[in-house]
């Protein structure tokens, strides 16, 4: 072990959505949170959905896996089908029992996360009917549902009995609490800044070099990337627009339901010969594709996007991030303006065009973004991460014993004759 084991005797389970090798910001997290955590010398399993066959096509009906990803055990729970947003997964039932039976200390559910959150709250019904003792829960709030109106009105009610059933409530930053109506209906939220194992990023491998050198010998010096899923409140669209107006070629890094559509307005600008969609690529090819670049271009416009861990990706690298101000998100508070990069008006290609042609033209300017981006990620740290939310656990736990105590003390008061 590289560090004091602080928990050795801590088991923890997350509840996630999906976990790696699925992409996303989330399930970064979860898997980063979790090794972080085995490493100082908890128990750790994550519960999530298999959403891929055994070819690792994405499939609507799947089989349950259970493995190990280093010290973390994952069970990839099996999908019956899936229909708007909800996965159908009978199994859970079976592997949510075993935590009572294996004495696990607490629940990490990551949210938004209709699939785990409803069967959690399903699962702790039945338990309390059984008389079962029920494993203290707590939520990471990484967003709110933001876009999809139909769904947040009808999971609102479950999410507000899940919720109040949770010994604590965490979010990415303390700008996303004061954006979100939701969470400030609760007394017990605290922020635990996402983190990284920066590592992979700042010293990159061989091949991730090679790769770099590569995409410059094949698109020249100039190049500008943006990384995440082709979904709307990524701004993407503000990304290819702001590329018809400075020099260079834009490296696309995922896959989404907005491909086709954004493939549309690259052709209506006249832009195919100088935007490359590279979709779905290994970690390697990412940190390559960081060390070859600019400049991180991140024109989010929404909520949804509370934090952007792949701007932390690109720091590591000495890759300076564009950003934009989305009021009250964590996004402008992990890439901060002038000091670790540039941030821009919402929806604004010009800007973007602007801030991009900045760094080109004053190399001193990119120079000062790197270095101020490496003195921050201290901050994003991932033991950092993992010890900060040991303490909050242990911090929930004492106060939930406190109260159950004090409950069970008014109870027995109202029974004795005197009282």
């Amino acid at each position: 072990m590289d560090n004091p084991l602080i928990a050795p005797n801590l088991r923890i389970c997350h509840l996630a959505k999906y976990y790696p090798p699925n992409a996303g910001g989330i399930e970064t997290h979860v898997q980063t949170l979790a090794l972080a955590q085995v490493n100082l010398g908890a128990e750790v399993r994550v519960i999530c959905v298999n959403e891929s066959d055994s070819r690792g096509n994405i499939s609507s009906r799947t089989k349950t896996i259970e493995e190990f990803d280093g010290g973390v055990e994952v069970i990839r729970v099996g999908r019956v089908f899936s229909l708007f947003k909800f996965d159908f997964c009978p199994e859970f039932f079976k592997y949510f029992a075993q935590l009572t039976q294996d004495s696990f200390d607490i629940v990490h559910l990551h949210t938004p996360n209709p699939t785990m959150l409803l069967a959690w709250l399903s699962a702790n019904i039945i338990n309390r009917l059984q008389n079962k003792k029920n494993i203290p829960l707590v939520i990471t709030h990484h967003s709110d549902i933001i876009k999809q109106k139909f769904l947040k009105y009808i999971l609102r009610p479950f999410e507000y009995a899940t919720y109040n059933q949770a010994v604590g409530i965490l979010t990415d930053s303390e700008n996303y609490i004061q954006g979100s109506k939701f969470l400030q209906t609760f007394s017990n939220v605290k922020a635990l800044p996402l983190g990284l194992d920066c590592s992979i990023y700042n010293h990159p491998s061989e091949q991730a070099l090679k790769y770099a050198a590569s995409l410059k010998a094949k698109y020249g010096e100039i190049i500008w990337a943006s990384v995440g899923r082709l979904v709307y409140y990524k701004g993407l669209d503000i990304a290819i627009k702001a590329l018809a107006l400075v020099p260079g070629k834009l490296i696309i890094v995922g896959v989404g339901g907005l491909e086709q559509e954004l493939k549309n307005l690259v052709q209506e600008l006249n832009l195919q010969d100088r935007v490359i969609w590279l979709g779905k690529i290994s970690n390697e090819e990412l940190v390559g594709v960081y060390h070859s670049a600019k400049a991180l271009w991140f024109p989010s416009n929404a909520r949804s996007e509370g934090y952007g861990l792949v701007q932390i990706e690109a720091m590591a690298s000495g890759c300076p991030v564009i950003n934009a101000d989305i009021p009250c998100s964590g996004v402008t508070w992990v890439s901060r303006h002038q000091q670790e990069g540039l941030t821009i008006p919402l929806n604004d290609y010009l800007a973007l065009a602007h801030a991009a042609q900045a760094l080109l033209d004053s190399p001193s300017l990119r120079a000062h973004l790197v270095v101020g981006a490496y003195k921050r990620l201290e901050e994003f740290d991932h033991i950092i991460m993992a010890k900060r939310s040991l303490e909050i656990y242990d911090t929930y736990l004492l106060s939930d014993q406190k109260n159950t105590r004090l409950s069970q003390s008014k109870n027995y008061q109202k029974t004795l004759p005197y009282s």
